[in-house]
């Protein structure tokens, strides 16, 4: 045999052994850590989003660590004197009341989630659509209770992107406003959240309606209730940072 027909030989038998691999190795036969693809590009996502809102965080903690008055005292606010009752019903005697209300409500919502994807593993129809009705009127409170939050301090206390009305907690004769700062990131932080709180509405309308006309049961599985699962119990986990940094932390 010459030396160019081995050649050709050693090629042809690379090229079988290779068409055997690549349909298990190369071709996608194997699932990494055997999780589903979309579920996998949602963890990445999360991922990605969560080092969004901790730079926000670490922001927030920076500027209110050095936000100071002249004197070197903090020029930051007071929390429960801000968020001292319930919005346009009950002014002061209340401290922290309605966001701890806001806290529950979005808790619950997630406690829903995990229900439908429960039966989700089920395929229980009737009962993913309901929990996930559940879930949406959870969030749909949330951004009601964060609207009436924002117009209060907004339009009642006068909190601005430039202008603070609340007084410096350093200051204890209560005259000198507090770091604009707050209302910048206030608003900035909050925002954020409540737009991903709106995001995973309006996603969670658009699968409750599919589960409803039957598309997973069709497929077989509910991965989808899965996937916006694990957005949905990210923006909980979120809020409860953005709850302790601003509402709890004096």
């Amino acid at each position: 045999m010459s030396t160019i027909e081995a050649s050709t030989e050693l090629k042809a038998k690379w090229h079988e052994e290779s068409a055997e691999l690549k349909p298990s190795v190369w071709n996608g036969g194997r699932v990494p850590m055997g999780v589903p693809f979309g579920k996998m590009m949602m963890w990445f996502f999360l991922l990605s989003d969560a080092f969004t809102f901790s730079s926000l965080l670490v922001a927030y903690g920076y500027f209110r660590a050095t936000a100071t008055l002249p004197n070197g005292a903090s020029s930051w606010v007071t929390p429960e004197k801000v968020f001292d009752g319930i919005p346009w019903i009950v002014d002061g005697h209340m401290p922290l009341v309605f966001v701890g209300i806001m806290t529950f409500i979005l808790i619950f919502s997630s406690v829903t989630m995990v229900l439908a994807v429960e039966a989700g593993h089920r395929m229980d129809k009737k009962t993913v659509v309901k929990y996930m009705i559940f879930t949406i009127i959870g969030g749909l409170m949330f951004l009601s209770c964060q609207a009436m939050e924002w117009s209060h301090l907004i339009i009642k206390e006068g909190l601005r992107l430039n202008f603070n009305p609340f007084a410096a907690s350093g200051d204890p004769t209560g005259m000198t406003h507090g770091s604009v700062m707050f209302g910048q990131l206030f608003f900035t932080i909050t925002g954020f959240h409540g737009f991903h709180v709106f995001t995973g509405v309006i996603i969670n309308c658009l699968v409750c309606s599919a589960a409803y006309r039957g598309v997973f049961q069709k497929k077989g599985h509910y991965e989808m209730v899965e996937k916006v699962g694990l957005y949905w119990h990210f923006v909980d986990l979120v809020w409860v940072f953005v709850f302790t940094l601003f509402y709890l932390i004096n």
